[in-house]
Order: structure tokens, then sequence, then C-alpha cells
């Protein structure tokens, strides 16, 4: 008899395993290197695929040819609803911004068939620009498409020295770290943080528990010790556990890329393999930090194992559903 299987919503086909080169690099000068997975999706299959996602990875392995040795560190946006949120709304203000344009020209039908919100990890990732990312290799050499950062333009309201209006001025984004990147981008973490009203006031309103029209309290005091009772319950942790204007990734919280996992790659005559965790990387933004002493001949791999899904081919969902 034939087997049976249960048919379901068609997984696409797409290339589930990224090769990446690792450079040499001196603990003087370690090397620093972001993968963007939707970039390289986009150029391994041929489709487009928009920055905007949550991807999946199953697991990273290292492969390291004879006498290399040397440790490295994987880093990523931080997976908080603060760094969700944020992305959501420095998406729609750069979406709205556009369409608003667009509409107030009359060019609606023009706007790029490519469109997207294209993100920078940090301000290490506006310097070096998307140029700068690492792309697969193992199967010849790899042709870029085009892949160029969002930017936001804000009006500047105030004039010059000499009174003259100002022109709007456009900036590129990053996710983690200052607000005010010399004037080339702006932290999207950080500007959601300066937009948003305090949680609560730094002195928390409370009723006078020892007022006489407070009969609910007064009914049970019996003794001396009530008003001390009320200090404990009412005055311990009745603030924020955490810093109440400071956001995890912004300005002065946290302000670096979020730790995910590190190895060690010990050199021996005939190579080896290291193996790294897998995880979800908001916005497939990677960041490889190495230390590698690779000598003249040999390589250092990455290997970035992806999961099936239903996300034309992988497994993944849009920033904004997380």
């Amino acid at each position: 008899m034939a087997a049976s299987y249960r048919r379901g919503k068609k997984i696409q086909p797409a290339e589930m395993t990224l090769l990446f080169q690792l450079p040499a690099s001196t603990s003087q000068n370690p090397a620093q290197n972001t993968i963007d997975l939707s970039q390289c999706a986009s150029l391994m299959n041929r489709r487009f695929y928009r920055q905007g996602i949550n991807w999946v990875v199953e697991s990273f392995k290292v492969i390291t040819g004879s006498g290399v040795n040397g440790s490295m560190s994987i880093l990523r946006l931080p997976t908080t609803w603060v760094s969700y949120q944020a992305w959501k709304k420095a998406f729609v203000a750069w979406n709205e911004q556009q369409k608003s344009a667009l509409e107030e020209s009359g060019a609606e039908d023009a706007r790029a068939r490519f469109s997207d919100f294209k993100i920078h990890a940090d301000v290490q990732h506006v310097a070096d620009g998307f140029a700068s990312n690492l792309l697969p290799v193992g199967a010849g050499a790899v042709a870029t498409g085009e892949w160029e950062a969002s930017e936001i333009v804000v009006p500047n309201v105030l004039p010059d020295g000499s009174g003259s209006a100002v022109d709007p001025l456009a900036y590129r984004l990053h996710m983690v770290g200052i607000n005010n990147n010399a004037g080339q981008s702006r932290g999207i973490i950080e500007g959601y943080a300066d937009s948003r009203a305090y949680p609560q006031s730094p002195d928390p309103v409370s009723p006078d528990l020892d007022s006489s029209e407070n009969w609910i309290a007064r009914m049970q005091n019996v003794g001396k010790e009530q008003p001390e009772v009320l200090d404990n319950a009412t005055d311990t942790n009745d603030n924020l556990p955490y810093p109440q204007i400071d956001y995890p990734g912004g300005q002065t919280q946290m302000p670096q890329l979020a730790y995910h996992d590190s190895a060690y790659a010990s050199g021996t005559t005939v190579g080896g393999i290291t193996r790294m965790k897998g995880g979800v990387f908001p916005a497939g933004l990677i960041r490889i930090s190495s230390i590698l002493t690779v000598p003249q001949g040999e390589t250092a791999l990455l290997q970035v194992n992806l999961v099936p899904g239903e996300h034309r081919g992988y497994l993944c969902e849009a920033m904004g559903d997380a």
C-alpha cells in the first residue's frame, strides 16, 4: 500500500544552510562582522525577504582548518518587549511618512517595488554600512543586489546662525545604543524611550492611611505597631523594579547588542568543529565578534543552519506580530 501523507500548507523550497568565511583577527583588533539573514536568503533563493522578521536559527557550526585557534561570540538584537515595540513604532512612523509624501505628490503608484524598512544593529553597523555585511560563500562568487538602509526625514525646526530656515535632515536608524549618532543615525530603542510617558510619578500617590476618614484602616488599629505595619506594606517595593527612564538596549541601560553564545576554537593538526546554540534573531541581524589566528592557506568557516517553515520556506514571523 502506498504511504499516505497528511496534506497541509505547503512548505516552499528554500536553502537551509548558509556558509560564511570568518576573517583572521587579533586580540588587539577583533573582527566585528554583521550578518543580515534576510539579505542572505534573498540572494540564495533569488526572491525578496523583508528584513523586519524574526528568524529562527537551528544552530551554528564553526569549521576550522589546521592550526586555526581563537574565540568567537554571537550577539543579536534584544528579544524584549521593548525591542519589538520600539521597532513597531519606528516602522509605523517611517511607513506613514513615506505614504504621506507619496499621497501629497500624487505618486502613490511610484513607490519602489521592493520598498522595505531596513535598519542597522548599532552605530558600528552604521559606520560599517550594509556593504560590509558577511555574505554566503561555498557556491562560487555571490553578486549583490540592491540592499539599502531606510532613512527617516526630520524637519529641523531651528534656524541656522543667520536665521535662515534649515532643510530637513535625513537619518538612518540603528536599534541599540545612543539616540543621536553624530548626525548619521538615530537610535530606535532610545527614541522609543524618549517618546513615552513615565509609567508612574517619581513619588507614587497613595491615600493618607492615618486619616480619620480612612475608617477601614483604623478598624484594625489595635496597637502602636500599626504605623510600622502600614509603612512596611505601603513603602516597601512601591517603586518600579527597573529604571524608569532608561530602557534596556537604549543609551544608558545595557546599550550594547545582546549576548547569545560564545565558543573557543583550539588549533589542531587536522582542524575541528565547534558548535553553538541556535535561537531567535530579530530582524535577522547577527553580530559575529571573533579573534582568530588563521594560518596561511587555512580557513575558518561559520555555518548557519536555518529551520524549514511556512514563511517562504523558513520558520520565522513578522516583527510586527511579536
